[in-house]
């Protein structure tokens, strides 16, 4: 099969793999109908070592199936089926508590820019679509993934609800999907950080009452003014940066929540006593165990009341992988879909 991957940053490429095949009895093969490419995959294209041997990249797709293990019986051959960034066996008390993140018999897909590939915990992972592979909504499914249940996740965890204030920092397609969220969730005040035109303006679309392109100590004041200088009840860091949480620290009002979506790429943060302690400040967010929210997410899909599928901008093959990648790093692309 083919399949793209990374040798080193800047350097993906589209080869010839040999085909997966099943492991364990809990494994299913997956032929892939739509994957894409991840604001997360940019940190590794931006930073890998270079290597003599490429690895596979990507974690977000649709597909049918192709073959199951014998212990596979929700999901069969034929069947088209979304799969969360994560895979895990849904059975255990983490999964059953909404974790399955964390769950451990679980682990993190990575190989989904190619035409097959091999899901473990298949189970517990794979969740069946009622349409088929041609379907107009495969676009919106396809976020089901990863994008928009990481957003959906943001809001929830934050405690957004029609009373609470929302800024989001990033307007990446998480943070795009995060306003979609809180707007679903009742918020009638969303402000939108970000400095992308066309994407802070797909922001409004979704639901952002006011947008800050500013940075820095700028765009603290601009939150500020915008909310009678309190900062908004919650705010979700969609970026990952350390500024971005600074930020988000600065715009919170007292008594508010922080939802960190965002990978972080730093190991410290200001966690004490005057960014955090002494305002009664709630950090919240991590990866997101969006099989917890598919089935919950899938209907308004379906019906048409939400299109999530709008963050892609651009649309590519399996030889437009490399280019993808180029595009998303430039920022002159905000989400790239591969149909292989």
């Amino acid at each position: 099969m083919r399949a793209a991957l990374m040798y080193g940053a800047g350097d993906v490429r589209v080869e010839n793999v040999p085909d997966p095949v099943l492991v364990e009895p809990t494994d299913a093969i997956v032929r892939v109908v739509g994957s894409c490419v991840c604001g997360s995959d940019l940190h590794a294209y931006r930073a890998m070592p270079a290597a003599q041997t490429g690895v596979q990249t990507g974690h977000e797709f649709v597909g049918v199936v192709e073959e199951v293990g014998r212990e596979v019986t929700w999901v069969k051959p034929g069947e088209l089926v979304v799969s969360p960034f994560a895979y895990a066996d849904n059975t255990c008390d983490l999964c059953r508590e909404g974790v399955q993140t964390s769950c451990p018999n679980g682990g993190l897909l990575s190989a989904a820019q190619a035409e097959l590939i091999r899901v473990p915990q298949a189970q517990g992972t794979l969740v069946r679509l009622p349409v088929g592979e041609e379907s107009v909504f495969l676009p919106s499914l396809l976020t089901l993934a990863d994008v928009y249940g990481t957003g959906y996740h943001a809001a929830l965890t934050a405690g957004v609800n029609a009373r609470t204030t929302v800024t989001v920092i990033g307007d990446g397609a998480v943070g795009l999907l995060s306003v979609l969220s809180a707007r679903r969730m009742g918020a009638e005040q969303i402000i939108l950080m970000g400095r992308h035109k066309d994407r802070t303006d797909l922001g409004r679309e979704y639901g952002a009452t006011e947008v800050v392109a500013e940075r820095g100590p700028e765009a603290v004041e601009r939150v500020r003014e915008l909310t009678r200088g309190e900062g908004t009840h919650t705010v979700i860091e969609a970026v990952g940066h350390l500024d971005a949480y600074e930020t988000a620290l600065d715009v919170v009002r007292a008594g508010g929540t922080v939802s960190r979506v965002g990978v972080p790429q730093y190991e410290q943060g200001p966690v004490g006593f005057p960014a955090m302690f002494g305002a009664n400040i709630t950090l919240t967010g991590g990866p997101a165990p969006v099989r917890s929210y598919i089935e919950q997410l899938l209907p308004d899909i379906l019906e048409g009341k939400v299109n999530p599928g709008l963050v892609f901008d651009h649309h590519t093959d399996l030889d437009g992988v490399p280019e993808a990648y180029r595009l998303m790093d430039r920022r002159e692309t905000l989400k790239a879909l591969i149909r292989p």
